[in-house]
């Protein structure tokens, strides 16, 4: 048999005798002439200093959520935060909300609600990095601000005792605009916050959210919000919407301030363990390695194996990454983050410049129409990376197009008659239309130039 807890068994007596004494004890301590209150009262503010704690401890607390939000804003939206504890950005790009008042959150059309002062109000935020983009923005769900008093506001079903941050994910399935328009801006808006706030998803994506995780979890501690249960989640304070600087950019003299594309570059190989190379490791490395961001439907390679065939004879380890390489990121950003150039076809793909290390090539073949993308997405950027940049302009004969239209056709000679038509026939005709067939001998000319740049970062 088991052994039996050792605890003292008390007799019918000794319990009756017992109930009586914690009987007379509570009556002496509500009883107005108790001696025990007029002990207490003796001692100074004896119960005042406990509520006195609590209330300077709600008062920092909130103070230091509002010296976190402030940082989101500048000018009057920063003078509005301090005094009457929420405001509002909006620029081209981005619609934002900051709240460090108490809000409730409930997925009745996604709505929050603001505990004030009396007065009541209501807004509608769009909470995507690309308000300019219409047909972009009429997929993102809208939040409602709503601001009204305690006694008005639906009950919690759930208290945090952190700031939710709420974002769309309706621009996932490209990664440059998911690393410009998503990862990038929450980046910005949460790195200061040093993990200790909430993820509330609009538009949700699980899948996204699992390609993301070791980015998500470095920038919280807590696995993000699902509001489709109906419930109610009360926040200390909130943000709607991210911040956001420009294409893969962030710029140390915008909002919030401080923060460089060295610093994230640097937090992307932390959150995928990616190790830079050190010179030993260089020089055991026999070739350099170059990466060929290898495409299967549009803007691919026609003739990839002579271009293979061209670099391996320069003296470049060629490795080609498809689109099952390019999509894990946990695969790419170990595989880029150990290579000296990165070659491609202007495309998403050319997103994995932002895991080269330091000194690396970017080799960017830009087709036709494709030159103000080519330069604002991928070649501006990489200056602030601390990255090389070359470029390869293929010529009419070079194009697909040039056999679908002939070399007169407008398509052709005259691309801007094309982009007065819209992006739509942009995309249609330069971007979902066009393959590539490299000159080799030209070719040759800007691999012999990356051989060179990388040969000078290794010295």
């Amino acid at each position: 048999m088991g052994k039996e807890s050792k605890r003292p068994v008390l007799g019918a007596a000794s319990m009756a005798c017992l109930l009586i004494a914690v009987s007379l004890c509570i009556a002496l301590l509500v009883s107005k002439d108790s001696p025990f209150l007029s002990w207490r009262n003796q001692i100074p503010n004896w119960r005042g200093n406990n509520d006195a704690r609590e209330v300077d401890q709600v008062t920092e607390e909130r103070d230091a959520l509002k010296n976190l939000l402030r940082r989101l804003v500048r000018g009057e939206e920063r003078n509005q935060l301090e005094v009457g504890g929420f405001t509002c950005h909006f620029d081209d790009h981005t619609e934002m909300c900051l709240s460090a008042k108490p809000v409730r959150i409930s997925n009745g059309e996604l709505t929050v609600h603001v505990l004030s002062d009396g007065s009541q109000f209501e807004r509608s935020v769009r909470p995507c990095t690309r308000r300019e983009d219409e047909r972009v923005m009429k997929l993102v769900t809208p939040v409602q601000i709503l601001h009204g008093d305690a006694a008005n506001l639906l009950p919690c079903n759930f208290t945090h005792s952190i700031p939710a941050v709420i974002f769309s994910m309706a621009v996932t399935g490209n990664a440059f605009h998911e690393f410009s328009e998503i990862i990038i801006p929450l980046f910005l808006t949460c790195w200061h916050f040093r993990s200790q706030l909430k993820f509330v998803t609009t538009d949700r994506n699980a899948l996204w959210i699992q390609k993301y995780s070791r980015i998500l979890n470095r920038l919280s501690d807590y696995e993000a919000l699902n509001l489709d249960d109906g419930s109610v989640h009360c926040f200390p304070g909130a943000v709607v919407g991210l911040r956001y600087h420009d294409n893969l950019a962030l710029n140390t003299s915008d909002v919030p301030t401080g923060h460089s594309m060295r610093e994230f570059r640097q937090f992307l190989r932390e959150s995928y363990n990616v190790k830079t190379k050190n010179m030993h490791e260089i020089e055991k490395l026999q070739k350099p390695v170059l990466i060929l961001i290898s495409r299967n439907q549009t803007r691919k390679f026609l003739n990839e194996e002579a271009v293979v065939e061209l670099a391996q004879g320069m003296g470049f380890q060629v490795v080609r990454a498809g689109p099952n390489t390019v999509s894990n990121l946990e695969l790419s950003a170990k595989m880029v983050g150990s290579c000296d150039v990165l070659v491609g076809v202007h495309g998403a793909g050319l997103t994995n410049e932002i895991f080269l290390p330091d000194g690396a090539v970017v080799f960017q073949v830009v087709p036709l129409g494709l030159d103000w993308a080519s330069t604002n997405y991928f070649k501006i950027p990489t200056t602030a990376m601390d990255l090389h940049y070359l470029e390869y302009k293929i010529e009419p004969k070079e194009s697909s197009l040039s056999e679908v239209y002939g070399l007169d056709d407008p398509v052709i000679v005259d691309p801007a008659s094309v982009s007065a038509k819209g992006y739509a026939a942009v995309r249609a005709v330069y971007v979902d239309g066009q393959n590539v067939k490299i000159n080799l001998d030209r070719f040759k000319d800007t691999l012999e130039e990356a051989m060179r740049l990388v040969r000078h970062s290794k010295a």
